[in-house]
């Protein structure tokens, strides 16, 4: 027996009904993976921006750590170079083996010092007693004093001073040849070889202190002197230490002074 129509129509409209249900439901759950599915997205992203940011600071902070590490080595190696260089100089400082016996030279040039009151200081007297006993035993016929004026309100330039004082001991006037402007032992050599030209001296001897034999013997080869020779004493009133530090400064500095020149670049 057919069904009525209105049973079909019933059943067709629950089918109806529940195909509907079916859809919207389908419609929610898809609805649903695709939330979770832009959640997923969202939290991998930041998941992965994260290692990001900190894979990048740690490379600067590697980089940062590099550089620092190299500018250490490097300030490392200069102060070791620094003080293998002083050593060095100090030694050549403390060793210098003067000749014996002293050679004869045409003249002597007393490299100068101080003045006190217009008075050769101690340690200038030092150097002056020395000159004038080479001068006495034959060594040297002339002296040549050298040395500009002091910024100590001295009236005498160093020079003039160390005749008064030569003088006071017998040394002839004529024999004693003035160099009035040097201000530095540098100075000193080229100025005194000019006077020295003048009165056709060729060899020198180059009388100063110990301590500062080996600089003035340095600067003497590089100025072109013939065969030079310093004779030198040992300070009884200086203070040893503190002039042999100084020297070593002063030393290293002429060292630079001298490839500077070798290059055509004047020195400050």
């Amino acid at each position: 027996m057919s069904p009525t129509p209105s049973v079909r129509k019933g059943g067709k409209s629950a089918m109806a009904g529940q195909g509907g249900r079916a859809q919207s439901e389908s419609r929610k759950a898809a609805a649903v993976s695709r939330a979770q599915a832009g959640s997923s997205k969202t939290a991998a992203s930041k998941s992965t921006r994260k290692p990001s940011r900190s894979s990048g600071s740690k490379r600067k902070q590697s980089r940062r750590d590099g550089l620092v590490g190299r500018l250490f080595r490097v300030f490392l190696f200069l102060f070791s170079f620094g003080i293998f260089v002083a050593g060095w100089l100090l030694w050549q400082i403390t060793h210098y083996d003067p000749p014996n016996p002293i050679p004869q030279r045409q003249a002597a040039i007393v490299l100068g010092a101080a003045l006190w009151n217009d008075v050769p200081s101690p340690g200038l007297k030092e150097r002056l007693d020395l000159a004038l006993k080479l001068y006495e035993n034959g060594r040297v016929d002339k002296l040549i004093v050298s040395g500009g004026l002091d910024n100590n309100g001295s009236k005498l330039t160093e020079a003039q001073g160390m005749r008064v004082y030569l003088v006071s001991k017998g040394v002839p006037q004529e024999n004693i040849l003035l160099e009035n402007r040097a201000t530095s032992t540098y100075e000193n050599l080229v100025f005194s070889r000019q006077v020295g030209e003048q009165e056709g001296v060729t060899s020198y001897l180059i009388v100063t202190h110990e301590y500062h034999a080996p600089r003035a013997l340095d600067m003497a080869r590089f100025l072109g002197f013939e065969d030079p020779v310093v004779s030198s004493v040992k300070s009884k009133v200086l203070n040893a230490a503190s002039n042999q530090m100084r020297e070593t400064l002063a030393f290293g500095k002429w060292q630079l002074d001298k490839l500077l020149m070798l290059t055509g670049v004047k020195p400050v």
